[in-house]
């Protein structure tokens, strides 16, 4: 038997403050999140809906150096943009605060300092690398090189991002630093790391034994992690923007953003209810339920519970319904090539069409697999449903109203079987939807809401009351009556999922509060007598010139910035390089690659080697015979088992696009460019 609970503490996964919002974000997480407070407090349940902006971390630091302002510039614009964003779309926050907040700093460090002074923690003193002239531990987003994979000159120590390999610094080819440029050293530094093996047998316990009734996706990733074994995790990084570590000895060393970022959740709820957080955060009568994405599933179910366990006395999630992607046209939404639909965008482009989108989005949820929004998709679903259904079943019933009863609800004269059979089914799609939506089958649940207004839609339709007013206007007020009373219904089914138009629905029909949900079916909802407002329309057709621009406008190559300038050097840092002119004698595919080109160049001094990430802009016909330039004296180094022997130059132009650096003119090989 489900237990009932007095409180639901629902939280959504903190945006990252570091770029605007996208549908990826809003269909993963936000816009389920959003239905479930809605329906829990339509239920008249003590709801309180978490949210804020994860504000910390090392791509922050990244942007911020590299549009020379402060880390603090950049969280004060996108925490601005994405709050603003939210409350537009009608996302119903509680609190919405942030990871930079005081009371945010205060209870990270509390909570950190109380499990220090337990002995917690593992203290150990590892080798990172360090920048010698920027004197400082760099992160691996700070170490750049060559890809090992692809050849991407520009690949960070964890990711290559233009073949999408996961890396470790130490398998970049010449690694530098992207602060100093300089090449960066191992050196020892201590930290603190939370033993998540030690807590392995009570996860197993906890999640494989007594949440079984966990999204599969959820359950089976929990169920991989701990059967391969956990491993302890650091908890502080040598880094100058974050929470510091609140250990004496620990400057330069802040929390890592991992461990700071779900703190975030008790933290904005101690903003909201300073006195009484605890209620929420330590009482068993509280449903903790998060929602999240795929790629955060471990920091929820494996790493947030161990904290809160190692803590002590909070209370543990009790469901985590993570979502899986939603990709855009058939592609992964990409933020740096601007494959994205962004919010804000959105929201000024579509006026007063939030609906729109929260539905599109619900019926696209990535519940148990990616799935895919495309623009024409997002058409049909409004003309083809919301207008040709939702709106067509409400404009007809009021406007039939005014019509033939001056828009005051007429009374029922008496009830035909086929009224009962539509009146009967009402309670059954009641249960169906309330069944969804506490098991979190958000896209069924609105396919049953959309059957209220279909059952309306097809009463109207197999009654035709425009044809019954000829003969018998008592069996048109019953038929509007009826119809009138599903209206009231759909202003409480549909409110979860398309807050403005329930609200504009409310108007239309006279009803001054929002309904409970314990209301929907009650078959007088709307008092013979009540008088309607005028009728206007809940959706308008959205046009092929619309979609179509949003779709051009997708295909328009990214304007990016010009690269930032490096750090000064001397002529004797620029004399070390050999820059010389080569020619390309041959040029073929590296087998089992879609980006590598081997060539083999003559370069005036010997024949040689060079694999180079350059296939998706040159193919091997293009650079048979071309004459360019390398730098001749690089260390050789292997990549997919070829030894290469020097690097090509390339010019990196704003779009992102790569292009050879090559001799206006004949020149011969072996030339010095210097």
């Amino acid at each position: 038997m489900q237990k009932e609970y007095k409180r639901y503490l629902i939280t959504s996964a903190l945006p990252y403050a570091n770029g605007p919002l996208h549908i990826g974000h809003l269909a993963g997480v936000y816009v389920p999140a959003d239905i479930y407070a809605r329906y829990m407090r339509l239920r008249e349940r003590e709801v309180c809906f978490v949210g804020g902006s994860d504000e910390h971390g090392v791509p922050i630091t990244i942007k911020a150096r590299q549009l020379g302002v402060s880390p603090q510039d950049i969280v004060d614009k996108y925490h601005t943009q994405i709050k603003e964003s939210f409350r537009r779309l009608g996302i119903s926050f509680d609190v919405y605060s942030r990871t930079t907040s005081r009371i945010h700093h205060k209870t990270a460090s509390e909570f950190f300092r109380k499990l220090y002074d337990e002995g917690k923690f593992i203290e150990k003193e590892t080798e990172q690398y360090y920048d010698p002239e920027a004197k400082a531990f760099l992160a691996d987003r700070y170490i750049v090189g060559t890809c090992p994979r692809c050849g991407h000159s520009e690949a960070y120590g964890d990711q290559c991002e233009k073949c999408g390999s996961t890396l470790s610094p130490d398998e970049l080819i010449n690694p530098h630093s992207s602060i100093s440029g300089t090449i960066p050293e191992k050196r020892k530094t201590k930290h603190w790391y939370l033993p998540l093996d030690q807590y392995e047998p009570w996860l197993k316990e906890w999640i494989l034994k007594n949440h079984k009734e966990w999204k599969p996706n959820v359950y089976g990733q929990c169920k991989s992690w701990l059967d391969n074994g956990l491993q302890p995790r650091a908890v502080s990084r040598d880094l100058d923007w974050g929470v510091p570590v609140p250990v004496e000895g620990a400057e330069g060393k802040v929390l890592y953003v991992w461990f700071d970022a779900p703190i975030g959740y008790i933290s904005n709820t101690i903003e909201l209810y300073p006195d009484s957080w605890e209620t929420w955060w330590k009482s068993e009568d509280t449903k903790l339920v998060h929602f999240i994405g795929k790629d955060n599933i471990v920091f929820h179910c494996i790493v947030f519970p161990s904290m809160l366990k190692a803590h002590g006395g909070y209370i543990l999630p009790e469901n985590v319904p993570a979502n899986e992607f939603l990709n855009l046209e058939g592609e992964k939404i990409s933020t740096s090539r601007n494959w994205a639909v962004w919010l804000h965008e959105y929201l000024d482009e579509f006026p007063d069409q939030q609906d729109v989108l929260r539905y599109t989005l619900c019926a696209t949820t990535p519940e148990t697999k990616d799935n895919d929004f495309t623009w024409k998709e997002f058409q049909a679903r409004n003309n083809n449903e919301l207008v040709a259904i939702l709106g067509n079943f409400v404009n007809r019933a009021v406007v039939l109203t005014h019509k033939y009863f001056n828009g005051a609800v007429p009374a029922i004269a008496a009830l035909t079987p086929f009224d009962s059979e539509i009146t009967d089914t009402i309670p059954r799609i009641k249960k169906a939807l309330e069944d969804h939506l506490e098991h979190y089958r958000f896209r069924d649940s609105l396919k049953e809401a959309m059957n209220l207004a279909r059952l309306g839609n097809k009463y109207l339709a197999d009654t035709e009351p425009w044809k019954v007013a000829k003969t018998d206007m008592e069996r048109v007020g019953t038929i509007l009556n009826i119809s009138l009373q599903i209206c009231a219904s759909l202003t409480i089914a549909m409110e979860p999922f398309l807050p403005f138009t329930t609200n504009k629905l409310r108007n239309i029909l006279n009803i001054a509060e929002q309904l409970p949900w314990s209301a929907f079916g009650q078959g007088d909802l709307l008092q013979a007598g009540h008088a309607l407002n005028q009728p206007v329309l809940l959706f308008r057709k959205i046009e092929d010139a619309e979609v179509e621009t949003q779709v051009a406008k997708l295909k328009k190559p990214v304007k990016k910035d010009i690269a930032p300038a490096l750090p000064s050097c001397t002529i004797d840092d620029f004399s070390k390089m050999d820059v010389r002119v080569a020619t390309v004698l041959q040029a073929e595919r590296v087998p089992k690659t879609d980006k590598l080109l081997k060539l083999t160049i003559d370069t005036g001094l010997d024949q040689r080697v060079i694999v180079s990430g350059i296939a998706e802009y040159y193919s091997p016909e293009d650079m048979t015979g071309r004459q360019i330039c390398i730098l001749a004296n690089l260390l050789p180094r292997k990549i997919r088992g070829i030894e290469s022997q020097g690097m090509i130059l390339m010019a990196k132009e704003p779009d992102g696009t790569m292009r050879l650096v090559s001799p206006l003119e004949g020149i011969g090989n072996g030339a010095v460019i210097g």
